[in-house]
Order: structure tokens, then sequence, then C-alpha cells
């Protein structure tokens, strides 16, 4: 047998975390997002024998169509609009002088394809109800719209400070403290946004879209007027 003496009575175990490629996360994001505009194109081609020669593109208030176009515009009118919107979206963070953009772009890149989720979704919504499907179109937007506030909320939240998004306030601009705290202040404001914008699924007509619209137009003017005053506050203790 061995001599165990020189042997500790414990053997401390040290646990392994696997270092986490950030490159390969916006690889993901970008691929994801790009795989999806492929897709509403690729369904668009496949549905369009099918489908009316006129389609509803536009719903009310109260959730009913009224208004219509071509087969063509009906069918490839938002997943044009992604495809044009999608290289844009993925250039800005090298177009950004601040580089603010590139420091956040994991998030950046995962909140693109989100947005393009969302056109996605919409996309969906306008292909079943021309397939024959009727329910109420603004219902159905309203939680998509809480999805997309509170994922605004998540960009926000770590947003670094740059020229082309976020609270762009001419305070937020001019110091990186005050871009912080409104950013942090807006974050929450945007995901308390998301969560009305929800419950307009339970509600129809003007009330739906009260609820996601009205907290939103408040939270902008609100951030707007945090951003002054927390400048201000923030200058004048530097005098003290």
């Amino acid at each position: 047998m061995g001599d165990h003496r020189h042997l500790p009575d414990r053997i401390m175990f040290i646990p392994f975390e696997a270092p986490v490629d950030h490159g390969v996360i916006m690889r993901r994001a970008v691929v994801t997002s790009l795989a999806l505009v492929v897709l509403q194109l690729a369904v668009g081609f496949y549905l369009y024998p099918y489908m009316p020669d006129r389609m509803a593109i536009h719903w009310g208030i109260s959730g009913e169509a009224d208004g219509y176009g071509s087969r063509f515009l009906g069918l490839f009118l938002i997943p044009v609009v992604s495809a044009l919107l999608f290289p844009f979206l993925m250039a800005l963070p090298r177009l950004d002088p601040s580089g603010g953009l590139k420091k956040s772009k994991g998030v950046y890149d995962w909140f693109v394809f989100g947005f393009l989720a969302y056109m996605a979704y919409v996309q969906g919504l306008s292909v079943a109800w021309n397939l024959g499907w009727r329910f109420s179109f603004m219902r159905m937007l309203a939680p998509a719209m809480g999805v997309l506030f509170v994922g605004i909320g998540v960009l926000l939240r770590g947003a670094r400070l740059n020229w082309f998004m976020g609270i762009r306030t001419p305070w937020t601009l001019s110091s990186e403290e005050v871009w912080n705290r409104t950013h942090e202040v807006g974050s929450r404001l945007f995901m308390v946004c998301g969560a009305l914008a929800a419950l307009g699924a339970l509600t129809e007509g003007w009330l739906a879209l009260a609820l996601i619209l009205v907290p939103v137009l408040f939270t902008g003017i609100y951030l707007v007027y945090y951003s002054y005053s927390e400048y201000h506050r923030l200058a004048v203790k530097r005098v003290d």
C-alpha cells in the first residue's frame, strides 16, 4: 500500500466555469435574424398562389380590416422592409463614432432579432387573417407590443453612450452619468409599459390602443424631463 501521510485531509475542488464566447453569442443572434428574414420571404413565395388577389393590409381600432392591397403587397411588404432594415441595423455599431454600440453589441444584436421577430409576428397575423382566420387584430397585437417594450427596456439597461440608439437628449449626450441614470430609469419604465401593453389583449378598441400608446408617451416625456433635471442637479452638486 502507498504512503498517504502527505495527502491532505480534505481535497478542495475548484469549480470550472467555461469562458463565455460573446462572439459566438453575437453570431447566433445575427444568423438567427437572417434566417428569420429569409423564412418570411420563402413563406411569401410559397403562399403566393393560395392568397386572394386583394389582401387585407390594414386594421382599424375595432380590430377589423379596413384597408386592402395587392397580393404582392400583402405578402412581401413586411418581409422586404425587414430585409432592408436588417443590414442597416447590423451596420450601426460600426458606424457609431463613439463606439458605444459595440460595447453593448450582444444585447443589441438580440434586440434586432426581437424587433424582426415582432415584424414577422405581424406578418403572420396578416397572413392568417387573409387565409380565413378571424380574430381581433388589436387584441392579438397587444401582447407582441408588450414584449417589444420589455425588449427595449432590456436594451436600455445595457446601452452605452452612443450616437444612434437610446434616450438621446442634449443632457444624456453631454454627461455619461446622466446617460446611465436616465437609461436605468427608462429600462424600468419601459418594462412597466410592456406589462400595460400586454393587458390590451384583454380589452378592445380605444382602451387597448390607450394601454399600448399612452404609457409610452408619458414615459418619453418623463425621461426627457428626468435627464434635464439630473443634469442640472449634478451640475449644482459639482459647484457646491
